[in-house]
């Protein structure tokens, strides 16, 4: 691609860089010239324009968007995205309903070093996602780009993104009470919102007494794919009520604590075939926390390991606490 001074004798299929206001109207950047438009031009006594200008082998930006887009993302429906239709050398792959993210991070690496002007933008890898967000762009920076480099591109990463749905359909809640403790209200409806931004419905919430054979009982006998516990006082220790309460209803606790912040408190499990989550205290509000990285990647069928949890401290600082002592901010001596 040539860019640069055009005069208006050799502008016809060139690509207008830069605006141009005339009497008539406005010529905007971007615009393939034709002879009307470079009348136009001429009539206004001007003489050249800033424009691009594609060589053989060129691919124009939205026609090299395209492509790319269709490489990457072969069969749209079967990985859960929908490819948009290109613009201005843009196609932006957009969730076809709920789940998480899943990229093969070092193809799409590969893929952004072919060309500095091929380029494609994601959310982070296990993003959750709802209906039409956007999980990815592919844009090509300059008007066109060599073909050669579009075909590169386009072979290094097929299938590199798609979108894990749902793999559970309900949820089975239970929430423990502590005498003269707040009231659970505002903690359910939050995790009710969680749970149905993920697709899945409430099948049962149970409130029983913080007390580890109550609880027990509760786990054996509410309903639901995936079973979320919920304590009156914060689990702080992997003996304490809740933990202790899985292991005795006949389960077992995989991993209790983790390196986000919120959400240290967290702990994961299984009962039987059904995952098992103990909540932190903070999933009693609505803003995000460490649990709501595991939820959604259990909900969404993606293995949680401890191992997985352990990798997840690495950007896991979700929000600065004021209350909490920051020696950062202190003066030393």
């Amino acid at each position: 691609m040539k860019f640069g001074p055009v005069e208006l004798s050799d502008a016809v299929g060139a690509v207008l860089a830069h605006s141009v206001r005339l009497g008539s109207g406005r010529l905007r950047k971007g615009l393939v010239l034709t002879q009307a438009h470079v009348d136009a031009l001429r009539a206004e006594a001007i003489t050249q324009v800033t424009a691009a200008r594609l060589e053989p082998g060129d691919i124009a930006e939205n026609d090299a968007a395209a492509r790319l887009a269709d490489a990457l993302v072969p069969d749209p429906a079967a990985v859960g995205l929908c490819l948009a239709q290109p613009f201005t050398g843009r196609v932006n792959i957009l969730a076809g309903g709920p789940g998480v993210v899943q990229l093969d991070v070092a193809a799409l690496e590969r893929f952004n070093r072919v060309h500095p002007m091929i380029t494609i933008a994601t959310v982070p890898p296990f993003q959750q996602m709802g209906p039409g967000g956007m999980v990815a762009t592919i844009k090509i920076i300059s008007y066109a780009v060599p073909g050669d480099d579009v075909t590169r591109a386009a072979a290094i990463a097929p299938g590199a993104l798609r979108l894990a749905g749902p793999v559970f359909g309900s949820v089975g809640l239970v929430v423990t009470d502590i005498a003269g403790g707040p009231s659970n209200d505002k903690g359910i409806r939050a995790i009710e919102g969680r749970v149905t931004a993920l697709g899945m419905t409430m099948a049962e919430t149970r409130i029983v007494a913080h007390e580890t054979g109550a609880l027990a009982g509760a786990l054996t006998g509410v309903e639901g794919d995936i079973v979320l516990i919920l304590t009156g006082s914060a689990t702080s220790d992997v003996d304490d009520v809740a933990p202790a309460a899985l292991r005795r209803a006949g389960g077992r606790v995989e991993r209790f604590g983790m390196p986000v912040d919120p959400g240290n408190l967290l702990f994961v499990g299984g009962l039987g075939r059904r995952p098992v989550i103990g909540l932190p205290g903070c999933a009693r509000a609505p803003a995000l926390n460490g649990a709501d990285w595991v939820l959604s990647r259990v909900a969404c069928g993606v293995p949680v390991t401890s191992d997985d949890i352990a990798g997840m401290g690495v950007g896991g600082l979700l929000k600065e606490i004021p209350t909490r002592p920051q020696p950062r901010a202190g003066r030393r001596a």
